[in-house]
């Protein structure tokens, strides 16, 4: 029964809201609006099962002294304090909650942001390099796109702008399109899978 009793629920609410965006009825409308509501009230108790698996596997992480376990430290360090101050002092400007977003979380986001920079540019030297027709092909897009978004490729000849902006609303365009009609067809293959009660590695345990 548990395992039962989830799929239950998962196959008869997904049934539903493929029913919901199907039909335009009044009753699919508000039990629509009356599922959005209960989602927000259940939405704090995921909140809670995030901060207590937070807690358990770095709580292993610090009891068993795995490697860079002072790492752990500082993490559930920085969650109980901003945690605390947040309720303590509120989320106003001026607040030890908000001094610590911005003096802390944003110059730590920013620098996370900084270094994709650098693996971009790693990943597109080695994607770039010339070692077989398709790769040459693609260094040669590369480069006409760039220059075309820059003042110096209308310099050097007005055919790059014109070029780069054909590659990007033809080919490329094209491109992204093939995807997203795959991702499409992937997310409707698995949800369809879920519906029928075939995939079941959600519920644990293997199939």
């Amino acid at each position: 029964m548990k395992r039962q009793i989830p799929l239950i629920i998962v196959i008869t609410l997904g049934f539903l809201f493929v029913l919901h965006s199907f039909s335009p009825h009044v009753v699919s409308q508000n039990f629509f609006e009356w599922w959005q509501e209960w989602s927000k009230a259940i939405s704090p108790f995921a909140v809670i099962l995030g901060v207590l698996s937070l807690f358990m596997v770095h709580g292993q992480k610090i009891s068993h002294k795995a490697p860079n376990w002072q790492y752990s430290v500082i993490t559930l360090s920085g969650l109980v304090f901003t945690a605390l101050s947040g309720f303590i002092w509120g989320t106003e400007a001026g607040t030890p909650y908000m001094w610590l977003f911005k003096n802390i979380q944003m110059p730590m986001s920013a620098t996370m942001f900084a270094l994709l920079a650098f693996y971009i540019a790693s990943a597109a030297y080695k994607a770039f390099r010339a070692r077989t027709p398709e790769a040459t092909v693609l260094l040669l897009a590369a480069i006409i796109v760039m220059l075309g978004q820059v003042p110096l490729g209308t310099m050097i000849s007005k055919w790059i702008p014109k070029t780069s902006t054909w590659i990007l609303n033809v080919p490329n365009l094209a491109s992204k399109r093939a995807i997203m009609i795959g991702v499409g067809l992937g997310m409707t293959a698995t949800s369809l899978k879920i519906l029928l009660g075939i995939e079941r590695t959600y519920l644990g345990g293997g199939d």
